[in-house]
């Protein structure tokens, strides 16, 4: 059951990276949100206890909602961002279930995301204010709550939990810096791969 799984993610997601290679929103639209709803299928096909699988399964609905609000038709930039904000607030919960003992590591994260603040984040703020003023405090509550769902997520000191925190992070910068500071056309296919890596990762964690 999980090798068929893991199997059909990994085929769907392969159809979503084309889709954004050949710009085909036909393929996209019914590969994006299935590649999600197989990573969900990956938490509940787990042993783990019933809390840990509804909170994952929880954060990783929100994933799925934003989504279909970032896909055409409905191309919804704050609804999407509001969804997946509610999202990262759920993994740490998660994070806080599994334990975050590992301060060092968390520390270490925090030095990072603070870097990376200042420097990309900064950049993405600014164009999103350019782009619309109105923009500013959803971009900077959604840096910091994801900064914070990385710091607790490597502060737990699981390799899955920590390769999927990351991975977000890279892929909601590339996604970020492609919306408001400047395109290139190999970023929407690493923002899907580094993404779908993000949320198989955590998915995985409860295995």
């Amino acid at each position: 059951m999980q090798a068929a799984l893991l199997t059909a993610t990994a085929l769907c997601a392969l159809a979503n990276w084309w889709s954004r290679l050949t710009t085909s929103d036909r393929i996209e639209a019914w590969a994006k949100p299935l590649t999600t709803m197989l990573a969900i299928g990956l938490a509940l096909a787990t042993e783990s206890p019933t809390g840990l699988v509804a909170t994952a399964v929880i954060a990783l609905v929100f994933c799925l909602w934003g989504d279909i609000a970032l896909m055409a038709p409905i191309d919804n930039f704050v609804l999407g961002l509001a969804s997946f904000l509610i999202g990262h607030v759920v993994f740490i919960a998660l994070f806080v279930q599994y334990g975050t003992p590992h301060v060092a590591l968390g520390s270490i994260a925090l030095a990072l995301m603070a870097v990376l603040a200042a420097t990309v984040g900064r950049r993405i703020v600014n164009g999103a204010m350019t782009k619309d003023p109105a923009l500013r405090i959803p971009v900077i509550a959604y840096l910091v709550v994801i900064s914070a769902m990385t710091v607790c997520g490597w502060a737990t000191g699981r390799g899955w939990v920590i390769a999927g925190a990351t991975l977000f992070v890279i892929s909601d910068s590339l996604l970020g810096w492609r919306a408001f500071v400047r395109e290139r056309s190999w970023m929407a296919v690493a923002v899907m791969v580094t993404y779908h890596g993000a949320i198989v990762s955590l998915a995985l964690s409860l295995w």
